[in-house]
């Protein structure tokens, strides 16, 4: 037999083996990666992946990982975790739930009291944030006084600055009713008791609720409109009574007030009010201011 004959057979048949072998492994990569398995996705400890080969070995999470062998030297692989895996993980977590509570309650007390309210309605891991009692003790603090530090309210932080913004609130509301000049909506912001009082700026006092009323009506009928101002407010709840104190200032002259609320059929009524005597100068004489 020619030798040439012979060895152009064995390089035919060589090269037809290669070309299969390469249509077979391109055809295997190709359906591993569009059924989604048996993918090699790897980082190689040693070398480059495609300078070995990638022989499949049991996994973790039910997948396959890969080892390599580099010039007859077996080398460890590391599986390499898609992005979008790790993100799928974290479906539906924020940033904020990933805080440590400490660091938490700290960024809420950024928050007003709006805000804090909205952001208790987002889900439930942030309301149970939002709902925090040192969440609401930090914006107690920040939006009242500091006065009330050691104080332990019995149905929680939330509850007691609910009660004492609905307190100031009504506590506004007797400044406007005085600006208004209105005795129908100050003769039902009294309570209707006996036990009433009332001590104006000019030192005259009134008991009941019928005396009380009148008061403010000759105050109202005061040809003088005074304007003040209303500062440094703070407040004090209990069960079903609560009071206000506060300094009232005028264009030449200041004063201290104290207004006592009782909580009746869920409504806050005032009880009591108490104006220190403010002198203001004007021409020969001095002049005393009704409030």
């Amino acid at each position: 037999m020619d030798i040439s004959f012979f060895s152009g057979a064995v390089t035919f048949i060589c090269c037809f083996v290669a070309v299969a072998a390469a249509f077979l492994t391109h055809r295997s990569k190709s359906v591993r990666t569009k059924g989604g398995e048996d993918s090699c996705n790897c980082v190689c400890s040693r070398g480059s992946c495609g300078r070995g080969r990638c022989e499949k070995t049991s996994v973790l999470n039910g997948g396959s990982s890969s080892s390599s062998v580099f010039g007859g030297v077996e080398g460890e692989m590391v599986e390499k975790v898609p992005v979008t895996v790790a993100a799928e993980k974290l479906t539906g977590a924020s940033m904020m739930e990933q805080l440590v509570p400490e660091i938490t309650t700290h960024a809420l007390s950024y928050l007003d009291y709006p805000s804090l309210c909205r952001l208790s309605m987002t889900n439930s891991l942030m309301r149970k944030a939002a709902n925090d009692d040192n969440a609401w003790k930090a914006l107690y603090h920040k939006d009242f006084t500091l006065e009330q530090d050691s104080l332990s309210p019995i149905n929680g932080w939330k509850a007691y600055y609910a009660a004492t913004r609905a307190i100031m609130n009504v506590n506004t509301d007797f400044f406007n009713i005085i600006r208004e000049r209105s005795v129908p909506a100050m003769e039902r912001f009294w309570l209707n008791a006996d036990y009433v009082k009332c001590f104006h700026a000019s030192g005259e006092y009134f008991t009941g609720h019928n005396a009380v009323i009148g008061s403010w009506q000759l105050a109202f009928n005061w040809e003088q409109n005074v304007d003040f101002e209303i500062r440094d407010v703070k407040a004090r709840v209990m069960t079903d009574s609560a009071w206000v104190t506060m300094k009232a200032y005028l264009n030449m002259g200041s004063g201290n007030v104290t207004n006592m609320f009782e909580l009746h059929n869920g409504r806050w009524y005032m009880v009591h009010h108490h104006c220190s005597v403010m002198l203001i100068h004007g021409g020969a004489g001095q002049q005393a201011v009704q409030g």
